[in-house]
């Protein structure tokens, strides 16, 4: 019901437009001419969830126009090297500043990866159980068991994993003026946190459930079992061997990065109150990096798989924190790991408030890619990522639903025209038609979304990603509403007026 809900108040929240232009593409290194023709070929083959028989692709200026992105970093990995790096559009509108390759974006979850492969380090080194509980570690603070976890204990393991049972999906953040609380006070959800107390859920060990909350607690053990502030402890660890000069995990970055940081935009392209949002719980979601840094993380993994690099952790260590803990779960200590028929990927992606990012790197070939965005509207850096998978040829790494749209008469597309509303709620979208073409838009919002019928009765819009609607009417044809239609759900939409 959860998900539902979510999809729901996605649904709605539709996006306005802003403008992009070529002149936003910022200078890049040269590369040789069969690399620039690759660019090219990635600018302008952004491709959406659905592939229409008309083959509709996009070019990057027109989707950053259309979904209002302000700006945006990429690197693309073959062959275990960064194979070229390019930065487009504004990393602040009002100072007009532009975004290059050494501007750095808020990474938000991907965080959760270098934490998870900072700890491994610990694993290797033996300083920490991954299966041992929790509480051992812990100093300054103990994890309060109670009857909800049947007497089990919390892992390390579990923490990493997503399959502790715990609460506190993820963590909004601190405008500039806000009170900022101590660790321990967002881990008990006291003033000055904004978010409950972290606590179990369910037993531990049962199943995956994606929380923020544990990465706390790890945040907090890691100082308790090094002595060393989590920060600190990644800097001299992971970013130094790596080469990663440009990384930080700091709920406000030094004032030397100043001109270097892209301001946070939400969907609509408006800003969120403030730059950025600070991060307390910075481990989860408050690192700072840019698409390159992240690329040769992404790159030091492969070649460890490989055998051919240990500048943090062995190629035994690594196999450990790249295996799913639960097989039910794609869910590894840190990563998620993606099965495309033959080949596997290691990804994880981000989600503040302002900002979005994923990153995708392949277990065997050395291909991967990043994306880094100072906009919270996801689809267009997976939009991205499919047009580098595509333009690579990365084997059935692009999912796409083929559809088949066809002309319905106005005669049955004007009795669909009119006001909507979901259960329990005294709002909802609206059914329009301009220039013969319906529209579902959102009474709080100017922007619609382009509604396409593969029947008289069944539709879908390209910004509704992996959903499909239908129309439902009553005995006598009258309309009654449409269905959103899910692989595991089916949510009712009534007609109201």
């Amino acid at each position: 019901m959860k998900q539902i809900k979510k999809f729901i108040k996605y649904l709605i929240a539709i996006i306005l437009p802003f403008y992009a232009t070529d002149s936003l593409a910022q200078k890049h290194l040269q590369y040789s001419e069969a690399i620039e023709k690759k660019i090219y070929q990635v600018e302008n083959n952004l491709i959406s969830w659905v592939k229409l028989d008309s083959s509709q692709n996009w070019n990057i200026y027109e989707r950053m126009n259309a979904l209002y992105i302000k700006g945006v970093s990429i690197a693309v990995i073959k062959n275990y090297k960064i194979d070229w790096a390019k930065s487009y559009g504004w990393a602040d509108t009002i100072e007009k500043r532009p975004v290059t390759n050494n501007t750095l974006f808020q990474a938000a979850s991907i965080g959760k990866s270098i934490n998870a492969f900072g700890y491994m380090k610990l694993v290797q080194d033996k300083k920490v159980d991954l299966n041992k509980d929790i509480n051992f570690y812990l100093k300054s603070w103990q994890f309060p068991y109670d009857t909800v976890s049947h007497n089990k204990k919390v892992t390390l393991a579990e923490l990493l994993s997503h399959t502790a049972g715990l609460t506190i999906h993820g963590f909004d953040g601190y405008k500039w003026k806000d009170s900022l609380p101590t660790v321990l006070q967002s881990l008990n959800g006291e003033r000055p946190a904004n978010n409950p107390a972290v606590r179990s859920e369910f037993e531990p060990g049962l199943k995956f459930e994606y929380s923020g909350g544990g990465n706390m607690i790890s945040q907090l053990m890691l100082k308790d079992i090094t002595g060393m502030p989590h920060d600190k402890y990644i800097v001299e660890k992971v970013f130094k061997p790596l080469g990663m000069k440009n990384s930080m995990y700091v709920p406000q970055p030094y004032p030397e990065y100043k001109d270097r940081l892209a301001t946070g935009y939400r969907y609509d392209g408006k800003d969120i109150g403030c730059k950025y949002h600070i991060y307390p719980e910075h481990c989860g979601a408050g690192l700072w990096t840019t698409a390159t840094d992240l690329a040769k993380f992404v790159i030091e993994i492969q070649l460890s798989l490989k055998g051919k690099s240990n500048k943090v952790i062995s190629k035994e260590i690594t196999e450990l924190m790249l295996t799913p803990y639960i097989k039910s779960s794609n869910s590894a200590f840190g990563f998620f790991i993606d099965k495309k028929i033959n080949e596997y990927y290691f990804q994880h992606s981000g989600l503040n408030e302002g900002f979005s990012g994923q990153y995708y790197g392949s277990m065997k070939n050395g291909n991967g890619v990043v994306v880094l965005v100072n906009n919270d509207n996801t689809d267009f850096m997976v939009e991205v990522v499919n047009s580098v998978a595509t333009v690579y040829g990365w084997k059935n790494f692009y999912e796409f639903a083929q559809k088949k749209i066809i002309k319905v008469a106005d005669s049955v597309t004007d009795k669909y025209i009119g006001k909507y509303k979901f259960d329990n709620t005294d709002n909802g979208p609206a059914i329009i038609k301009e220039n013969g073409v319906l529209y579902l838009v959102d009474p709080n919002s100017p922007t619609k979304w382009e509604i396409y019928f593969t029947s008289e009765k069944e539709f879908f819009m390209i910004a509704a990603r992996w959903a499909n609607q239908q129309f439902f009417t009553d005995e006598n044809g009258q309309v009654k509403g449409f269905y959103i239609l899910g692989d595991n759900y089916k949510v009712t939409v009534n007609k109201s007026e």
